[in-house]
């Protein structure tokens, strides 16, 4: 593993983690030439192979790093930690996994992202209804916090 700081090519582990069931491992490493740390994030290889249809007819295989990049754009700002959004694209991907058939639309994509992050952070959830669904006025806001104040879960 590279320093991002000076290129070294050797860094040495001081902590490893996992989470998401074994399936993500942090690990703390540092350079022994700048002294600089950082934070790696490595996940298992699965070899099942994912292939996305997009709405324009296209085909390209699933990207887990795309799912993550929307989910990190929508969570800009608010306080969700890495890690939770690292578990949250693994979910993703799962899922999408868990229903077979090697193929899946763009739409199912965002309906499950949508729904994690419903879970995770509701403004999180507005900001990627706002740009998924393609919302053009204050109504379309307006209606999608209604629906979401609406399934709200009680407080117990």
């Amino acid at each position: 593993m590279r320093c991002p700081k000076c290129a070294a090519s050797e860094t040495r582990v001081i902590e490893t983690r996992t989470a998401d069931e074994g399936r993500i491992v942090r690990r703390r490493r540092e350079c022994p030439s700048c002294s600089s740390r950082f934070t790696t994030y490595e996940r298992v290889d699965e070899k099942k192979l994912l292939w996305v249809f997009k709405k324009d007819g296209k085909r390209e295989a699933f990207d887990r790093d795309k799912v993550f990049r929307g989910i990190r754009k929508a969570c800009e700002k608010l306080p969700v930690s890495l890690e939770r959004l690292e578990e949250t694209a693994c979910r993703v991907e799962d899922r999408l996994l868990a229903e077979g058939g090697g193929e899946v639309s763009s739409v199912r994509i965002g309906e499950i992202v949508m729904e994690e992050l419903a879970d995770l952070d509701k403004v999180a959830y507005v900001r990627f209804a706002s740009v998924y669904r393609e919302f053009t006025d204050l109504t379309s806001f307006q209606n999608e916090i209604s629906m979401l104040l609406d399934k709200r879960k009680p407080l117990r």
